[in-house]
């Protein structure tokens, strides 16, 4: 794959990336404190802990919704209409006065809290130059987790102010970002073209007849299992239970986690713009799989920390890339929002599925065994990808940025292009090469 040149990041981006950081940022303001503000409404565990699968559930079972809402209305809207339910929900939660008022409001932000994730996914897509989706995927995620590593920190500091300050701290900075994204994106020339265009919608049975993009469902899934459902529940199991450690010591395994994760999501990222992505997507996903193996088996806590470090490296490798590799597939001026729901649902349903499939497993077996199936599942996304196409070099008719037209002398409006042998590819749904810019709808 050639090296293109460095490509400037549109002031949209930026918009979006600052938002994901604040909203990183509250969303860890609260979590650490719901389960204990859940408890003072005289509930037991159980119930607490509901309050946050409550959250969870809503997201995945409003996913399909979300995806159908950025189809008919646009990106932009169902962005800013689920950071008002969630701003909005989250204030209420601090005024609530019965555990079921609380139980109702974190479900209302799960379902706006799908809404922008589905839109926020889109929005990227749709801004980011072709030659530069891995690039802004590993900024994107970055800032994500550096707003989540630093909201527990600033929350502990607010600790002395109650358990409901953090809702209504997080509900203010949503309603900033609402303007900020409104402002930010109001006359975006990419998401309104001058001519008038609408978006291809490209739908999900378009993006199942990609190879790549059943791919990108299988490690999202993988992922869910390992890295957020899995890793979430077993760590401090694994801690206390196996090695024998203060719980604390969970936290700071989670911790080096992240490091490992941050080390490398925006190197990955853009070197996949330059080398493709299935040499992340595979060493990646295989990479964590031996961290997270190698985690039911450590003897000691410092070989725990180090197979922590090394499935973060290996996560850090393959999350910023499938979306790019999702982004690959659906194209800078289709609206595929029924594709990005299914992406999500793909990895809320492993993380959802993988601690009760492996935590039976364990119970049966070990801890050890339930990690290395964990690892695995990884494993098997990895051998996957190794049969898929490279997505990188997916055509669309309607990306007229795309760097292999740089230079060719084609018509930025011409709705053509061509595979490696030189004979033209045109994706379903678009007039064939040479017809004006009104092919902007599905036949």
């Amino acid at each position: 794959m050639s090296a293109p040149a460095k490509v400037r990041l549109p002031a949209e981006i930026w918009v979006l990336i600052a938002a994901a950081f604040v909203i990183a940022l509250g969303f860890g303001l609260v979590a650490p404190v719901l389960p204990q503000y859940a408890r003072e409404f005289g509930v037991g565990i159980a119930a607490a802990s509901a309050i946050v699968s409550a959250f969870a559930l809503m997201r995945l079972l409003f996913a399909p919704a979300s995806g159908r809402l950025v189809q008919k209305l646009g990106e932009r809207r169902v962005y800013l209409a689920g950071i008002v339910i969630v701003a909005v929900s989250t204030g209420a939660c601090a005024l609530a006065q019965t555990y079921w008022q609380l139980l109702v409001l974190r479900s209302l932000g799960g379902i706006g809290s799908t809404m922008f994730t589905v839109s926020s996914m889109a929005l990227i897509i749709r801004v980011s130059p072709p030659a530069a989706r891995g690039r802004v995927s590993g900024v994107y995620s970055t800032s994500f987790l550096i707003g989540s590593l630093l909201g527990p920190l600033v929350g502990s500091s607010l600790a002395g102010f109650g358990l409901r300050t953090p809702f209504l701290i997080y509900m203010v900075a949503l309603l900033v970002v609402c303007v900020i994204v409104f402002a930010g994106l109001r006359e975006s020339p990419v998401l309104v073209p001058e001519d008038g265009a609408k978006p291809v919608e490209f739908t999900f049975r378009q993006g199942w007849a990609e190879p790549a993009y059943r791919a990108v469902l299988l490690s999202s899934f993988a992922g869910g299992i390992a890295v957020f459902g899995v890793r979430m529940a077993f760590v401090p199991l694994l801690v206390v239970e196996t090695l024998h450690q203060e719980v604390g010591m969970a936290g700071v395994a989670l911790t080096v986690f992240a490091a490992g994760n941050a080390a490398v999501l925006f190197a990955s990222g853009r070197l996949s713009d330059r080398l493709g992505r299935k040499p992340f997507l595979i060493a990646g996903s295989v990479i964590c799989a031996l961290g997270t193996g190698a985690l039911g088996y450590a003897p000691s806590l410092p070989w725990f920390f180090a197979a922590s470090f090394v499935a973060g490296l290996g996560s850090g490798m393959f999350s910023p890339v499938q979306q790019a590799a999702l982004a690959d597939v659906i194209g800078s001026r289709a609206r595929g929002g029924p594709v990005l729901a299914a992406f999500q649902m793909s990895a809320d349903l492993g993380t959802v599925l993988g601690p009760i499939v492996i935590g039976w497993l364990a119970e049966r077996t070990s801890f050890g065994v339930g990690m290395v199936v964990t690892g695995a599942v990884l494993a098997v996304s990895a051998a996957v990808w190794v049969f898929t196409p490279e997505p990188a070099q997916i055509e669309h008719p309607d990306d007229p940025e795309h760097p292999d037209h740089a230079g060719d002398g084609i018509d930025p409006q011409c709705a053509c292009d061509g595979s490696p042998d030189g004979k033209p590819v045109v994706r379903d749904g678009m007039v064939p090469a040479g017809r004006p810019s009104d092919y902007h709808k599905p036949q």
